[in-house]
């Protein structure tokens, strides 16, 4: 006879996007795959880039599904999902598209989610992992991080055009490297404490094989993939950074669990003079503090470190806007990282803001050290 025990069961969960497209000038399908999934799209714009795309996804999506473009407003907060919500209304329409970069797409994620409507999402930069996730970062309106809206599914579609990725300015990419370097070590983490990943439960062997496959990815090809956006090529070493940033990341992180680099970055956000850099770069500041947080060996230590510098990713806090800051300052930020509830909490080591604190003062003391050499 079967017996369940409930104290004995682990149920492991891992998500993923419905439908993966990568490939140089992958917009070309865009409006195949669109009509796969509705017949008429509010399509969300970052106001960057909506000029220089907008009659390319027009020209894409002719004859094959009726398209309304709106402009970005630039933020990622409750008023601006609102408004697109209520546009969608309007319109009656029964998709929602996102282009752009990781505020445009959680704006458009959560649009979809308040319609329950279906969502596809068109990176242009490979910045962050959000493209892949079921998950919006939702911040005020002047920026500060409030909290994180988790949906009940992943992106229908998630279609990245990597010719497009490697027009942007290279910053972009070495910021997703920055966000994809926390994947692996804060995965690790949650898989030694056995913590929840971002379903609640914990992740199956599959998101921390893909987890440990984004760093090895990032260590072995984000130099040459940084030379081929710098140059605006397509080489196989960008295709595949683009996909440890958008895709490894987004899986890994979303399957395998969130940690202290990302509650770190979280805390950043309520110093104002980290507000000019990006996500990825705060939270590569964030993976050198919680190798210190927790203990890392050494050699582990000083190869992300190294590998930081190789492609300009963030090694001390004046990198990130925060040169001579004073302790009690930054004890705000370590104090925010520590709130109830944020994932930093999934260290299986003390959490405090002072641990904290003393993990980004030390991790800033090596990345000075490292520039006199």
């Amino acid at each position: 006879m079967f017996v369940l025990n409930k104290e004995q069961t682990v149920i492991t969960t891992a998500i993923f996007p419905a439908r993966y497209v990568q490939g140089s000038h992958a917009i070309r399908f865009l409006g195949e795959e669109l009509s796969r999934l509705g017949h008429k799209a509010l399509v969300i714009m970052g106001p960057v880039i909506f000029p220089q795309l907008q009659p390319i996804v027009e020209e894409f999506t002719e004859g094959k599904i009726e398209i309304y473009l709106e402009r970005f407003g630039g933020e990622c907060c409750d008023p601006e999902i609102e408004q697109m919500v209520s546009l969608g209304k309007t319109q009656e329409v029964d998709l929602i598209v996102g282009i752009g970069g990781g505020k445009t797409i959680d704006t458009a994620k959560a649009t979809a989610y308040q319609l329950k409507l279906p969502v596809a999402i068109v990176p242009t930069i490979a910045s962050t992992d959000a493209p892949c996730s079921a998950l919006s970062v939702i911040y005020t309106p002047e920026g500060v991080w409030e909290r994180y809206l988790v949906l009940p599914r992943n992106p229908d579609l998630v279609l990245v055009d990597t010719d497009i990725i490697a027009q942007a300015p290279v910053r972009f990419l070495v910021a997703g490297m920055g966000d994809a370097l926390a994947t692996w070590f804060e995965a690790e983490d949650c898989q030694i404490k056995r913590a929840k990943n971002m379903t609640g439960r914990m992740g199956p062997m599959t998101a921390f094989s893909l987890a440990h496959l984004c760093y090895e990815t990032l260590l072995e090809y984000g130099v040459y993939g940084k030379i081929a956006c710098e140059q605006q090529v397509v080489t196989p070493a960008l295709e595949r950074i683009i996909e440890a940033n958008t895709l490894l990341s987004g899986l890994g992180f979303e399957s395998g669990g969130l940690a202290a680099a990302h509650a770190i970055h979280n805390g950043f956000t309520v110093l104002e003079e980290t507000k000019k850099f990006w996500h990825g770069e705060k939270v590569a500041f964030g993976v050198l503090a919680m190798l210190i947080l927790t203990d890392r060996p050494s050699p582990v230590i000083d190869r992300v470190f190294s590998f930081c510098e190789s492609i300009g990713l963030p090694t001390t806090l004046a990198d990130i806007g925060l040169e001579g800051v004073s302790r009690d300052r930054l004890l705000l930020a370590a104090e925010r990282a520590c709130s109830t509830g944020e994932t930093i909490h999934n260290e299986p080591c003390e959490i405090s803001p002072e641990t904290v604190l003393a993990a980004m003062l030390a991790a800033d003391a090596q990345g000075r050290r490292r520039k006199q050499f």
